[in-house]
Parts: C-alpha cells; structure tokens; sequence
C-alpha cells in the first residue's frame, strides 16, 4: 500500500487544533494549527517502563452478540502494538476501557470479560482481569502482576464519576499506577476521568501508537496536505457537518458532498427535489457555504444525477434521473452513475483525500452503489499515492463492508474524535497528555 509520507508531519508530532487566520497560498484564508509536540510511548525506554505500573486507557468498546460474542475485533487489534511495546519492556500495563453504554451501575452484559481471550490471544499471553476498575480488588491485582503482565479493569463506565471527570473518582483510578499512556482516540474528544482526569495524578502522561498515528493523518495531512486537496462529505443532514465543511473549505482545494444533505443545496439552488429529505431551515446555511467555497477558490462538488426511490425502504422501486428533475412522491436515495463519473474526476489529480460521510443510504444494497464506487476508486488512488483517509462514522462501516478497508492509507478508529480534530477543536484528551 503506497501512502504519502511526505504529507504527513514527523511522528510524535501531536498536535491541538489552535487555530490561527494567515494568507493563504492562493491568496485566501488557510486556518493553521498550532504544532505542539507530544511525548509518545515510543519515547519511553525499558529502563522507564520495567517493573513500572502504567494506565492505559484503551478504546475496547466492541460490538457484542446475544451470545456476547465480539462480531469485530478491530479495536482490540488496534490496542495491541501499544500493550506489546510495554509489556515487552517490562511494564505491568493496567487496562482500562468502556464497552457499551450502561445506565446506572454494574451490568453483566456491558462487562469486559469477553475481551479477555481475544486480547490474550493477540498478545500471546494470559490477560487478568479484575471486577472493578478502583479499590482494594484492583490493588490486589495490581500488586499480584509480573513485569510484562496485564490485567484488564472493568468497565470504567460502571461509575458516573467517569463521565463527570469527578476528581475523587480520577484519583481513585490512577492510584494504583505511576505511568498513564492514553491510546483511545475515540473517546479522546471527552474531558473523562479516564481521558483527562487520571493525568493530574500521573506522571509521565504519554500517548499510544494508535492515538499518535490518528493525530499524524487526521491532523498531520489535513494542516500539511499534499496538493490537490480534496473533502468528501456525505451523511443525511447538513446541520451535523455544518462546522467540519466551513472548517475544510478554508483548507481544501476541492470539496464533493454527497448523502441526504446534497437536497438542501439543491433546493437551496431552486431545483425541485420531490420527496427528498430537506432541512428547510439551512437553506440560507447552504447558500452561504456555496458562496464561502467560491469566495475561498474551492471547486464545489454536488452529485449531477440521483438514484431515486418511491419509499424510503430496501424494495423500493428506483430509477436514475438529473438532480433537477426530481419528481413529486419521489425522494434521492444514492448518487447516480453521472455523479460517479463526475466524481472519478475530480479526484483523479487529488494526492490527499479526506472521506466522511456516506454518498446515500448505503445500509440498502440497492442503493450503496454510489458509496462502493466512491471507496473502489479511493482504494485505486491509494496504491497510486494518494493519502486517503477515512474519518470515522459511517464512511469507514461502508468501507468495511465493501472489504476496501486494508487499501486505504489510514482508517480512523474515532466518529466524533475524527469530526472534532478535522473542525480544528482540541481534544481534551490530548492536551492533558505531556509535551515533549
């Protein structure tokens, strides 16, 4: 898989989105961020790590059956080259993470035990695990550990405290510990006790492989991009990407939307749209992103022809027909075969290329032809050089299920992780880990 390394700014370069207002090369506004360095637990010798006790915030929240069975692994692969660094230097590395979303209390079927056999069989050694994440079990476990062990913690989630960043709480979780490497970007957006909390009583505070790498593509190549440049935004509604598209056109050379959100430019634009999905409300928004991405030199995509339907269902019945002669009782559902052409176009010269977003409604085979096409044709470019990356969400379930994922140069582990640092904001569980 050929990646454009030269887009991207030198590891352990992590960097927080401070935004600053400079001329831009083409003469208009770039928004910038400011670097600031991060030390890495690359940085951590074996004369640091043995015999240490270090917190790991993971991200294992895994998808689970009715028979609480894993149904994708992904980020428990994802969380072992940072375990492997640290117990292959002698670190007694206490795990941390959340799984699901439990209302009030301990809940068995939210309980971390599952992770335990597929994370001791990744690693090639026996995982512990403990009951509880704080108190005298999570001691006792701890003092129990040889160097280059694991135990598992449970659900930090368990306790509220977690997600009110609660100091007391904070304290209690780093206690038995004396390093904290944070390696779950996507839950790096939140101000937890997990996150951010645990580093006022920890020291060094490092990050992990996989939140360095995150932060080297989806910061590194969007503040450094190798040019063209180009956005794909896709998702139903305008009012949820509102920020992260006014935040790449002050970036991109070109910008392409796709998914429901495309109807209220359209109407926006007066064209008629049937049935389709429109937030009447941001039709002033959508002129004004028009206007904005001319004003900045940004060639401004929308899809040229539409796969509509006549329900919203998987059976519908569907025809391909110009965005601007969408029938009454008719709604847009994928881009047409025009749109994907139009599209291969456009990002043919490209050599860095951001996705987010789906093209239609891709969950219904009969309408995810435009979303597989798109992700066919990004994973060409990436053998041919291109970056590609794939931020978070639904893009990177569409690209799972086409099986295009191990083409493309980077897929993000985040959703709203990657749609924060695209929008420029800071992280908060990245500004509380250590400069280097």
């Amino acid at each position: 898989m050929a990646i454009c390394r030269s887009s991207l700014m030198a590891p352990r370069s992590l960097r927080l989105g401070i935004a600053s207002r400079v001329d831009g090369v083409r003469g208009r506004g770039l928004r910038l961020v400011v670097v600031a360095a991060k030390r890495s637990v690359g940085d951590l010798s074996e004369g640091e790590l043995k015999g240490k006790k270090v917190l790991v915030r993971a991200d294992l929240n895994v998808p689970l059956d009715e028979g609480q069975n894993i149904t994708d692994d992904t980020r428990i692969r994802a969380a072992v080259p940072t375990l492997k660094y640290l117990t292959d230097n002698g670190a007694k590395v206490l795990l941390t993470s959340h799984l699901g979303r439990p209302k009030s209390g301990p809940e068995d079927k939210f309980r971390l035990n599952p992770v335990v056999p597929r994370l001791s069989e990744l690693l090639g050694s026996s995982v512990s695990k403990v009951d509880d994440c704080i108190g005298n079990v999570v001691e006792q476990g701890a003092e129990a550990m040889a160097d280059g062990s694991v135990l598992l913690l449970e659900n930090v989630r368990f306790y509220s405290e977690e997600t009110k960043n609660d100091p007391g709480f904070s304290e209690k979780l780093a206690a038995n510990a004396e390093l904290y490497v944070n390696d779950a970007f996507g839950t790096a957006h939140r101000a937890h006790s997990s996150t951010e909390g645990v580093t006022k009583y920890l020291s060094p505070c490092v990050a992990g492989f996989l939140l360095q790498k995150e932060l080297d593509y989806l910061d590194g190549a969007v503040s450094s991009p190798n040019r063209p440049f180009c956005a794909i935004v896709g998702g139903s509604k305008v009012s949820s990407k509102i920020t992260v598209i006014e935040s790449l056109l002050a970036k991109v050379d070109k910008i392409i939307l796709g998914g429901g959100m495309v109807f209220t430019f359209y109407k926006a634009r007066g064209m008629s749209v049937g049935d389709s999905l429109v937030e009447e409300d941001k039709l002033d928004l959508a002129r004004d992103l028009e206007k904005k991405a001319a004003d900045a030199g940004v060639e401004f995509i929308l899809p040229t022809d539409v796969c509509i339907a006549n329900k919203f269902a998987a059976d519908a019945d569907s025809q391909i027909v110009s965005a601007d002669a969408i029938p009454d009782g008719w709604m847009g559902l994928d881009i047409g075969p025009g749109s994907i052409d139009s599209i291969k176009a456009a990002l043919s010269d490209c050599k860095t290329i951001v996705w987010n977003g789906p093209m239609g409604v891709f969950e219904f085979e009969k309408f995810a032809t435009g979303t597989t096409a798109v992700a066919k044709y990004l994973a060409e470019l990436t053998g041919q050089g291109c970056t590609t990356i794939i931020g978070g969400g639904d893009s990177v379930a569409a690209v799972e299920q086409a099986g295009l994922a191990p083409k493309m140069s980077h897929i993000s582990t985040g959703g709203g992780a990657s749609l924060e640092l695209l929008e420029g904001k800071v992280l908060p569980g990245v500004a509380a880990l250590d400069e280097a």
